[in-house]
């Protein structure tokens, strides 16, 4: 009977010390509610052979996807669907999280925020390594090579369009101004009542750079072999062509020469600028970043990198939101949108996977069970006295 009764009673303690190591599974989960990329944990209970109580035979990583929220921050990113993203530290180990709170950092260099380490990626020659913009913070300076006119000119002489702005190699821009000239006689064969324009370009400064000859059918849409002039003049120091463009043959997209419309003649420069410095960034779907300019242009820069495994429920947690894998499995790695692997959402987090309400319930439940385990210990001590104090009589 006193075997009986000690079984009891330790068979109560192990419930104790079960239920309390529930509890710090439970605690650690509610803990890191607000934790982003965190995936809570379940621990299982298991029958001691030979009914000799009860313990813990483990916790499991739960894999559901978290909320995911937006932020005001461009670089945050969030994973819909499928995939971890890599971070390796100043040693060369690299860990798995579903939290993406990144920045760059002074070097140019995409890391996460809070344990700095580096954020893994495609650069945009394909090759994998450091998600790394130290070279696309400026676009270099790029010469002109196209002006298009577009508008109307009349018959009045001469017209001059002004504040031409072009770029040479150097990125230094150089303002010229257009004039055309009614002419009497055209150096290209043109049709009988097509209207003739010499076309002068001087600098600033007046000094010549450039002449032609341009023709207006009697539509008023561009000649064939006379809608263009090509200057070619010495601009930085470099020997520079530029094309000014007056539209396509026989069309009236461009510039045209209709009798009885007012003069609109106007300049739209199409390429050429000095060094234009970065003004923001963002990641698209497919996990690549997006840099948009000074004048506005945008330009795809480095690609996110995205690992999956074949069990991500057995990995080890190293800090609330970092991971590793078991030595027996192998990270596969690939590129956001393809295979099985999820998207991208910008300027978003994925928050963690706990769930209050259900950890508070599964609380409760433990805690009922810790008062039952409490009260057998209190019951089988009762009675373990109670045999001490008959023997006590004999």
């Amino acid at each position: 009977m006193s075997s009986g009764i000690m079984q009891a009673l330790y068979n109560s303690v192990s419930g104790l010390f079960g239920f309390s190591q529930n509890l710090d599974t439970i605690s650690n989960n509610i803990s890191n509610m607000n934790t982003p990329g965190f995936r809570g944990s379940d621990s299982f209970f298991e029958n001691v052979l030979d009914d000799d109580g009860t313990k813990i035979a483990g916790t499991g990583t739960d894999t559901s996807q978290g909320q995911i929220e937006q932020t005001s921050t461009s670089t945050d990113v969030a994973i819909q669907g499928e995939g971890l993203f890599m971070l390796k530290d100043s040693q060369g180990n690299l860990y798995y999280t579903r939290s993406g709170q990144f920045d760059f950092n002074a070097s140019g260099q995409l890391e996460d925020s809070v344990n700095k380490y580096l954020v893994q990626g495609y650069s945009p020659t394909g090759s994998f390594g450091n998600i790394d913009i130290s070279s696309l913070k400026t676009l270099p300076a790029a010469a002109t090579t196209t002006v298009n006119l577009v508008g109307n000119i009349t018959g009045s002489s001469p017209d001059t369009i002004s504040d031409i702005t072009i770029y040479d190699a150097q990125g230094t821009a150089h303002t010229l101004t257009m004039t055309l000239t009614s002419a009497s006689s055209s150096t290209t064969p043109v049709p009988t009542g097509s209207k003739t324009w010499d076309v002068s370009l001087t600098d600033s400064a007046g000094g010549a750079l450039g002449s032609g000859q341009i023709s207006f059918d009697n539509t008023g849409a561009p000649e064939a072999g006379a809608n263009s002039v090509t200057m070619t003049a010495n601009l930085g120091g470099k020997s520079q062509s530029v094309v000014f463009n007056f539209g396509t043959p026989g069309s009236l997209s461009g510039a045209t020469g209709i009798s009885g419309t007012p003069t609109s003649l106007t300049a739209k420069v199409q390429d050429g600028h000095g060094v234009v410095g970065l003004s923001s960034q963002s990641f698209d779907t497919n996990g690549v970043l997006q840099l948009t300019y000074a004048d506005g242009s945008t330009h795809a820069g480095p690609q996110l990198a995205l690992a999956s495994f074949a069990d991500e429920s057995s990995m080890h947690e190293i800090h609330g939101n970092l991971y590793l894998p078991p030595q027996n499995q192998t990270a596969q790695i690939g590129r956001p949108g393809s295979a099985t692997f999820g998207n991208i959402d910008g300027s978003s987090l994925e928050m963690s996977n706990v769930d209050l309400t259900q950890e508070l319930a599964d609380m409760i439940v433990l805690q009922r069970g810790y008062q039952a385990s409490s009260r057998v210990m209190t019951v089988s001590s009762d009675m373990l006295q109670q045999l001490y104090d008959s023997t006590r009589g004999g």
